[in-house]
């Protein structure tokens, strides 16, 4: 089963209406108001600025640079004068006699280098006679060579002789230039001319 109430229904339809008659007359309000502004807004003239750009201010130009001042010249010294002393008198000079120095003579061809032949004298120990040992040497077992320098006349003759290697023994070394003095040798010869001359020998002392 239903209920229907009546009274309410027509309270709602009357709100309704009265809702919607509100709504209507903003409606034409806000039209009628909204669209003569918007004529106005068209019809009044634009106005319209050009804003020009801004330009920085130029550089300054450098400051100019400063004079140069050229060094002042030096100051003028004059010269010293030099006083130039003349000779009280001139001197002459004259030349009475010339003396010219002998040429000098002409070199004299110097005669041709001979050629001159030389040989060495003959040591030959064969032609000597052989010496006796001495006795104390031989008791002593001494032994050894003993080479001698010695100088041979034009002769052939031993003049002087000089021990150059000893043997360590003095009486071995004395017994040598003893039997060295009794030899006779070929003496050197220059341009076939006999001529004294230094030669060596050696002596060996030696036990059998």
């Amino acid at each position: 089963m239903s209920y229907v109430q009546p009274h309410d229904s027509g309270r709602r339809f009357t709100g309704m209406v009265v809702v919607l008659v509100l709504h209507a007359l903003l409606v034409y309000g806000l039209l009628n108001g909204l669209a003569r502004k918007v004529v106005q807004v068209i019809t009044d003239p634009l106005e319209t600025k050009i804003i020009e750009e801004v330009k920085p201010p130029p550089d300054k130009p450098p400051p100019p640079p400063p004079p140069k001042f050229a060094p002042p010249p030096p100051p003028y010294i004059p010269p010293p004068e030099v006083q130039v002393q003349l000779p009280a008198s001139v001197q002459q000079f004259a030349i009475t006699q010339v003396t010219s120095s002998k040429p000098a003579p002409a070199p004299v061809a110097s005669p041709p280098v001979k050629h001159i032949t030389r040989s060495a004298a003959i040591v030959n120990a064969s032609a000597c006679e052989k010496p006796e040992y001495p006795a104390a040497a031989l008791r002593a077992q001494e032994d050894g060579v003993v080479t001698l320098a010695f100088l041979i006349d034009v002769d052939g003759r031993v003049l002087d002789s000089k021990v150059e290697k000893s043997t360590a023994t003095r009486r071995l070394d004395e017994a040598a230039r003893k039997a060295l003095g009794l030899c006779k040798f070929q003496p050197a010869l220059v341009d076939g001319k006999p001529e004294k001359s230094w030669a060596r020998i050696e002596y060996e002392w030696r036990i059998e």
